[in-house]
């Protein structure tokens, strides 16, 4: 049994990501006494944050890139009602209940996302953690431009650990939380919890911070909210795994408002072959994407690949079997740098022909044939150029191949088969810039907080590298503001 000052605290944090770190580390260095429940083992804690490369969305420590904010405010929501929409315009505590419990994200909350980083950057660099250079899977040019965690998120983990444990939080693993206690007044008071054995605990506090990620590491969830090409995701890392959804059902269950895209995520194009972490497959707009029919489905290159590989993934989990096969010719080795774009630790398949191929990997040998001849009759003149976008299109043909279009006749054939993982799902717990969790009645409810992949956040389109930076921003806002409350 756990002895009794082992199990009441001022604070308990669920998860051991960079938001539950973040959270512990700021609440234990404003004077509390913190818990930390972790469902994994020491070796294994992290969970998503362990595997990820922390790729920041910023120009420099100080500077966001210059996207950051547009993107976030193009990605809040679906057809909010024009008179709640203007109401926002007013000051938060001038909100009418009805819509500080909308699903969308609130204005001031991506006000406060964005003014809150250099902060935040600042702060974990204060703690040990450090930033450099981003690597990139593309041979275009970004978008827009990245820093990074340097020893990603490993790094991260691992620093952000020994300052949470300097700091005297406690270290609970093996302890899974699956419900919430409340006082009778309403308040969030506790959490109850299991270990391996299966043996019952009650940790008493004044605050809980749920940072236990999302549902990708439930496929009841993912099926019920993502719906049936769910079946077919699976998580992009070991530590998705871990991520199944208590911290966000236990909260709904007493009246949380949920915020985030229920039905969508954020996904990556892998290799099912492989059991690496992040297989990632990005070499598909020098070829063809072709689904178990042999059939295109999509246009391979619209743009940058980091500015649309998301779209892509999403409609291949839509085809047959959730899987697609990227077939380039024997020109792609002609490209000196082209194996950047796959992180698998597979080879290729590779034949002389088609139908070979397309025997080893199972899709229709017959119309692939007659796809890539109808492809490569669409295919014009022109200088392929793999290394920008050279608008080297197709001329007829749907659907269209806006850029690399050149034909694939070249022998052997290669084929990398393609599924999405699911890096995290969109759906979460509706919070306000405090990180206190907002119930449906569009108050507080007293005593809870939520950060990270566990607060819904994003809907549509995922702004790439903002997730850590999430859970970095709001997992110190929870741990500040949870510790000043318990006064």
């Amino acid at each position: 049994m756990v002895a009794h000052d082992e199990s009441r605290f001022d604070v308990v944090v669920v998860g051991c990501g960079v938001a539950g770190l973040s959270a512990a580390v700021a609440a234990a260095e404003a004077g509390a006494k913190v818990a930390l429940l972790e469902r994994s083992t020491y070796e294994e804690r992290g969970g998503n944050t362990r595997y990820t490369e922390a790729y920041l969305r910023m120009k420099s420590e100080t500077e966001l890139a210059h996207d950051f904010e547009s993107l976030m405010v193009d990605n809040s929501g679906y057809y909010i009602q024009p008179d709640f929409a203007e109401s926002t315009v007013r000051d938060y505590e001038n909100w009418s209940p009805v819509v500080k419990a909308l699903p969308f994200t609130d204005p001031e909350l991506i006000s406060t996302f964005t003014e809150s980083v250099p902060p935040a950057i600042a702060w974990l660099k204060a703690h040990g953690v450090s930033f450099g250079e981003a690597g990139f899977y593309g041979l275009t040019p970004r978008p827009s431009p990245r820093i990074a965690v340097n020893g990603g998120g490993l790094q991260l983990v691992e620093t952000m650990t020994a300052c949470a444990e300097k700091a005297g939080v406690r270290f609970f693993y093996e302890m899974t939380a699956y419900e919430l206690v409340q006082s009778a007044d309403g308040r969030v008071c506790g959490v109850k919890a299991t270990d391996t054995g299966n043996v019952p605990r009650q940790f008493d506090c004044r605050a809980v911070i749920l940072a236990s990620g999302g549902f990708q590491g439930n496929s009841e969830m993912v099926i019920r909210y993502i719906g049936a090409k769910g079946r077919y995701l699976r998580p992009v890392a070991p530590g998705g795994y871990y991520n199944k959804g208590e911290g966000i059902k236990m909260a709904l269950h007493i009246g949380a408002a949920p915020s985030g895209d229920f039905a969508e995520y954020h996904g990556q194009p892998i290799d099912p072959r492989s059991s690496a972490s992040e297989a990632l497959v990005m070499v598909y707009p020098y070829g063809v994407l072709i689904n178990r029919e042999g059939r295109r489905f999509i246009d391979e290159a619209p743009g940058t690949i980091d500015a649309h590989y998301e779209e892509t993934i999403r409609l291949i989990a839509e085809q047959k079997k959730g899987i697609a096969y990227c077939i380039l010719d024997d020109k792609i080795n002609r490209i000196s740098n082209w194996k950047r774009c796959v992180r698998s630790d597979q080879p290729p398949e590779s034949a002389p022909d088609i139908a070979s191929l397309a025997r080893k990997m199972g899709f229709d040998g017959e119309a692939a044939q007659r796809t890539i001849d109808e492809y490569n009759r669409a295919c014009g003149s022109g200088q392929f150029d793999p290394h920008t976008l050279d608008g080297l299109a197709t001329a007829g043909l749907s659907p269209r191949k806006s850029n690399y279009a050149v034909p694939l006749d070249t022998p052997p054939f290669h084929a990398y088969p393609i599924i999405s993982a699911n890096t995290f799902t969109l759906g979460g717990l509706k919070v306000n810039s405090n990180a206190q969790v907002v119930k449906n009645e569009g108050c507080v409810l007293p005593g809870l907080y939520a950060a990270g992949e566990t607060m819904g956040l994003y809907y549509g389109r995922y702004p790439g590298a903002t997730s850590v930076l999430r859970g970095a921003v709001f997992g110190r806002r929870a741990g500040e503001h949870a510790a000043t409350a318990r006064r």
